[in-house]
């Protein structure tokens, strides 16, 4: 099938009806690096509007197997805030899962979006997704036993959703969320102190959250095994090294096309005929903007 995709594509900023079904297979068959192949493309071409939907519904759901969850945001994100005259079913079951990924990955929900999302999106959204919205009320409390009631309670409707594994996931980040919070007020910090406030059942577990952070670069600490404190470290990253500057110089380049391309999209679109039609019919017959101010009397 990827060898189809690619016998249709016109370009590889192309998106075929074939993008979903491949993506669809990728998660039926588990093989989510196969996926995320074609993921990493830039899409400026699309045929049909259904086609990014599932496109980018897809994509999420592979970036979550993978636990690439920046890029899974960001997927998400791009379905609900695509243009859509009514609310359809893809976009509100990306909404449940771009909540969930938004409070792991970024440890917080704002249930407000973009002012270029469609007006149909920002009035029904909310509202077909309520427990998950009150989810994300109980997350942002940073009480873990709160939140884990409330899971307890409306496990029957996250496990009919197909979220229960990723909503599991939000449980656990908040332990993490809750670390990362200690670091802005302590320098050291005992495994006891943590297993206390964090309310993890022992230090060894405290030790195993923490080493992971570490691993992930998500804080910088030492721990001493002989007294079990654990010493908070400010970033390393001094932002010298030629890695760095190779990553930093490789995202200017990166935006540099981004904004070339854009350019070139406005100047079609400003010179199709159907967008000049639609944008004559709803644009004023005059704007007073239009014309210069003329003084009302004259002084000769």
């Amino acid at each position: 099938m990827l060898t189809a995709i690619r016998k249709l594509q016109s370009s590889t900023e192309h998106l075929t009806t074939l993008h979903p079904e491949f993506l669809l297979l990728c998660l039926l068959a588990k093989c989510y690096k196969t996926g995320i192949s074609i993921l990493e493309e830039n899409i400026f071409e699309v045929d049909q509007p259904r086609d990014l939907f599932l496109y980018c519904y897809y994509g999420g759901m592979i970036c979550i197997g993978q636990k690439r969850f920046r890029k899974a945001f960001e997927l998400l994100h791009n379905v609900v805030t695509a243009p859509m005259p009514t609310v359809n079913a893809i976009a509100v079951e990306a909404y449940k899962k771009y909540m969930l990924v938004s409070l792991i990955h970024h440890g917080q929900f704002s249930t407000s979006l973009p002012k270029y999302a469609s007006s149909v999106a920002q009035r029904n959204l909310k509202n077909l997704c309520q427990p998950y919205i009150e989810l994300a009320n109980s997350y942002s409390s940073g009480k873990i036993a709160d939140l884990e009631t409330y899971v307890q309670a409306n496990t029957e409707k996250f496990e009919s959703d197909n979220n229960l594994g990723l909503v599991k996931q939000v449980v656990s980040s908040l332990y993490k969320r809750n670390i990362q919070r200690l670091t802005q007020t302590y320098l050291t910090l005992s495994l006891q102190d943590i297993a206390n406030i964090v309310q993890l059942n022992s230090p060894k577990e405290a030790e195993m959250h923490v080493l992971q952070m570490i691993q992930d670069g998500e804080i910088y600490a030492t721990i001493n095994q002989k007294d079990g404190m654990v010493r908070f470290l400010e970033d390393p990253e001094q932002y010298k090294t030629c890695e760095m500057i190779e990553r930093i110089d490789s995202s200017i380049q990166r935006l540099m096309t981004l904004s070339k391309k854009l350019t070139v999209m406005d100047e079609l679109m400003s010179c199709d005929p159907l967008y000049l039609a639609k944008a004559g019919r709803e644009r004023q017959r005059f704007d007073f903007d239009d014309f210069d101010t003329v003084p009302q009397r004259f002084n000769i």
